[in-house]
């Protein structure tokens, strides 16, 4: 992978990135909390046959953070002053979590610059019950009170390749920069239905994965991202949570695969 540092305008600043392989562009959108790191596995199958450009998302890795009080759109607009300086015309876009809420927003808004789109443990129209406890966590995180291991119980079950994935993942959230963190997970807790209205207009192919063990990305929320759009299609991958990539990392990239493997968009 070669890293590589975008120097966007104002109020953007530097972008961070790794790129890897040749040929169509892929951009991956990692989650609340992590780094382009977190897609590794996918980056190393998938540069084989694509030209890959993992980015550092706001606040997060090298990349800078978004102003304060920056809702979901304001980074639905970082995304497009990066693809824009990237100049790489139509890309296949994936996003994991927050970075599945950018991804989808942005091809609600920008049609023409997506030829498909994965959205991968994504969050949907919450219930009104979840949506006040990821507010209360956002709030918690907003007045400095960082709890490292709530997040990774809920991510992770007791396999060997949680586990394996969870110490990674730990030290990820450790290195946090927190003012990023909490920029970020606030604009994630009140987007899940920014854009929703928006899927019918989706009309490239479009996959929702989940785990069927994620509780706040819920396989039903996959179900109807997919049934939203007109080119949608569902995947669980069962006995896994929502770190899906990294603990089930081949299942992952065989979804992925078949996405980039599937043409066209309706009239």
């Amino acid at each position: 992978m070669t890293p590589t540092t975008l120097p966007l305008s104002e109020p953007y600043g530097a972008v961070t990135c790794q790129r890897a392989g040749q040929g169509a562009p892929l951009v991956l959108i990692h989650g609340v909390g992590m780094q382009s790191a977190a897609w590794a596995p996918q980056i190393a199958a998938l540069s084989l046959t694509h030209q890959v450009i993992a980015l550092d998302m706001p606040g997060h890795g090298g990349s800078a953070p978004l102003p304060a009080g920056a809702e979901l759109p304001e980074y639905v607009a970082w995304l497009h002053a990066v693809l824009q300086a990237l100049d790489l015309g139509p890309v296949s876009l994936a996003g994991h979590s927050m970075g599945a809420l950018i991804a989808g927003g942005y091809a609600v808004c920008h049609p023409e610059a997506v030829a498909r789109v994965a959205l991968l443990n994504g969050v949907f129209r919450r219930s009104a019950e979840a949506r006040a406890a990821v507010e209360d966590r956002a709030a918690e995180i907003r007045a400095g009170s960082f709890d490292l291991e709530t997040p990774l119980i809920r991510w992770f079950g007791a396999s060997a390749a949680d586990q394996a994935a969870r110490a990674q993942v730990a030290e990820w959230l450790a290195g946090v920069n927190l003012q990023g963190y909490a920029a970020a997970y606030t604009a994630f807790a009140r987007g899940d239905s920014t854009y929703a209205d928006g899927f019918g207009g989706i009309r490239c192919p479009l996959l929702a994965l989940t785990g069927d063990g994620d509780p706040n990305s819920t396989p039903e929320m996959a179900q109807a991202m997919a049934e939203a759009a007109p080119m949608g299609h569902a995947v669980v991958i069962e006995g896994h949570r929502h770190m899906v990539n990294l603990t089930a990392p081949a299942a992952v990239t065989a979804a992925l695969r078949d996405w980039l493997n599937t043409e066209g968009a309706t009239s």
